[in-house]
Parts: structure tokens; C-alpha cells; sequence
């Protein structure tokens, strides 16, 4: 079916906290020669938010944080903060090796104006539940809001809904990016945390949790797609199927790239098709080829043509 000119949904959603609403995160635009572009990421931050996106997560995966040199990931977050103009709508991603140096990122994240922080589990190594819950803590002592990342495929510690009530009964956390994919975990949550907010994780099951009482979408698409994919994500919360799922049906081919190894690369192609700045990816990234390249590349072009922007 055909969307044309998708209007742009409204910037003024209401939000309780600084981590509702769409989150996007922002991949982080890089030149040729593989230099960050900050003039290009901060003219990006501002288009998302002109374009009815409600904040910006820095230096998460799709930003490429791991490649940064600290000087690198220290100026993105002070980049996103003064581009998006309030700094309640940025949440820097503040993983790290160690839970000191994690503490210390989202010491610099405060220190920038940032209104809360986005907070992988340790993951050198598959670390018990005790450790865990010390890591929170220490992290959450720097005084900003914690949001946890769940996201057991890749760092193999897994945020259960039983792990996640305890770290929010230890006030550690104020909500948790949930990545696993499995939506039924959004339900226990929300029976042994009620309090915890649920934020969508991963843009292929968007639509499902939204219905399961999410309350924000830390978001990989709308870098590319983001007038469409606020108004996919503002229908999907209000309970508005008819114009939710045809939407999401249209939007699919290229959502379900996020969860997939090669989403770095996914989004920054579909950004350099839809006139953003994409651009060059760190190595040991490469750029896409073959098969992939031209799946990415059909359905960015199918979506445009559909007029979805």
C-alpha cells in the first residue's frame, strides 16, 4: 500500500520521565576516512527531534561506542546535549568493562546535562546475579537515572524479569531496554516490578510491546525512517491498530534489521538512501556487499517509494 507524505506527527508529546517517549539510537555519522563527522551528528540530532522523535541515545552499539577513544565518546555526548537543546532528552550509553569506569561515563553524562543513562550488565564475562546488582549500584550512585540494557545474545547475561524487580527494589534502576525479542517477559515484568518502566529494545517487535504497556522505544530506524516510524510507534501505544499495523507491515523489512548482526551497517546504508548522513563504518565493521547490501538497499527503496519518510 502506498503512504505518501507522512505528515510529521507532533514534537510536543507528553513525557513523565526523560527516558518516554522515542529514543532513537543515533548512529553516529563518519566521514571517508573514518573521522567522526560531530557537525553532521548534531544536525542529525536536531532532525530527529524536528521530526517527532523525543530524545537521543549517543554511544550505544549502533553509535559504535566501542571503536570511540574516550575523548570521542566524551564529545558525542556533549554534541548530542547542546544539539538537542534539553538535556533531559539524551541518554548516553555508559557501558564499559569495569563498573567504576561505567561509573565514571555516566559521571561525564550528568556532568554534560544528560537525564538519564543507558547501562549494559558487565560483560567481560558472564557475571552471577551478586555481581550484577553491584554494578547497578555502583553506577547508580553517580545520581543520574539508570535505564538497564538487556540484551543476553550479545553480552550473555540475561536481565530476567526476576533479576530486573530485584534491581529496581534496590533502586538501581528506573527501567529497562528489553532486547531478548521475547514478549512475554514484558507481562512478568510488569507483575514483579509494576514500577519499572518497559522500553522497547528492538524495532521488530515494536508493536507487541507497545501493547504490552510499554512507555518509550530506544529506537534504531527512525534514524533513517523517523516521521513514519513515530507515527508506527504513537499509534501502536494508543492502542490504534488500523493504523498501526498496515504501517508496521510496511516498515517490517527493514525493522527487523535491527536485531541482526549486520544493523550497523543496515541503518547507515538506509540513511545514505534517504538523504541522511550515514556514512562510513568502523572497523572491524565493514560495509555491506553482496546479498545483504541489496536486501537493505530494495527495501529502503520500497519504503521511500511508499512514500514513508
Amino acid at each position: 500500500m502506498t503512504h505518501a507524505h507522512t505528515p510529521a506527527p507532533s514534537t510536543a508529546t507528553p513525557r513523565t520521565r526523560p527516558w518516554h517517549g522515542i529514543m532513537v539510537a543515533t548512529a553516529l555519522p563518519m566521514r571517508a576516512d573514518h573521522s567522526v563527522d560531530y557537525d553532521a551528528y548534531a544536525d542529525h540530532v536536531a532532525w530527529l527531534i524536528a521530526n517527532g522523535c523525543d530524545g537521543v541515545v549517543p554511544n550505544g552499539s549502533l553509535g559504535e561506542y566501542q571503536t570511540l577513544t574516550d575523548e570521542e565518546r566524551a564529545r558525542v555526548v556533549r554534541t548530542a546535549v547542546e544539539a538537542a537543546g534539553d538535556g533531559a532528552r539524551v541518554m548516553p550509553g555508559v557501558a564499559a568493562y569495569g563498573s567504576a569506569e561505567s561509573r565514571r561515563w555516566a559521571e561525564q553524562a550528568a556532568e554534560a546535562g544528560a537525564g538519564s543513562v543507558l547501562l549494559l550488565p558487565p560483560n567481560a564475562y558472564r557475571a552471577d546475579h551478586d555481581a550484577v546488582r553491584a554494578h547497578y549500584a555502583e553506577v547508580a550512585r553517580a545520581g543520574v537515572p539508570v535505564v538497564a540494557y538487556n540484551n543476553p545474545i550479545d553480552t550473555k547475561v540475561d536481565l530476567t524479569p526476576a533479576l530486573l524487580a530485584r534491581l529496581h527494589a534496590d533502586a538501581s534502576i528506573v527501567a529497562v531496554k528489553e532486547f531478548t525479542g521475547d514478549v512475554r517477559r514484558a507481562y512478568e515484568i510488569a507483575e514483579l516490578a509494576p514500577g519499572l518502566d518497559l522500553l522497547i529494545g528492538s524495532d521488530d517487535v515494536l508493536v507487541e510491546l507497545a501493547l504490552a504497556g510499554a512507555v518509550g522505544w530506544i529506537a534504531g530506524y527512525p534514524n533513517a525512517l523517523p516521521r513514519s516510524c513515530a507515527t508506527l510507534y504513537r499509534a501502536a501505544v494508543a492502542g490504534d491498530l488500523e493504523t498501526a499495523l498496515p504501517l508496521y507491515r510496511s516498515l517490517h523489512p527493514l525493522l527487523r534489521w535491527d536485531s541482526k548482526t549486520e544493523f550497523v551497517q543496515a541503518i547507515k546504508l538506509s540513511m545514505d538512501l534517504a538523504g541522511r548522513p550515514g556514512g562510513s563504518v568502523r572497523p572491524p565493521r565493514f560495509p555491506l556487499t553482496g546479498e545483504i547490501e541489496a536486501a537493505v538497499r530494495a527495501a529502503t527503496e520500497k519504503a521511500l517509494a511508499e512514500g514513508l519518510n
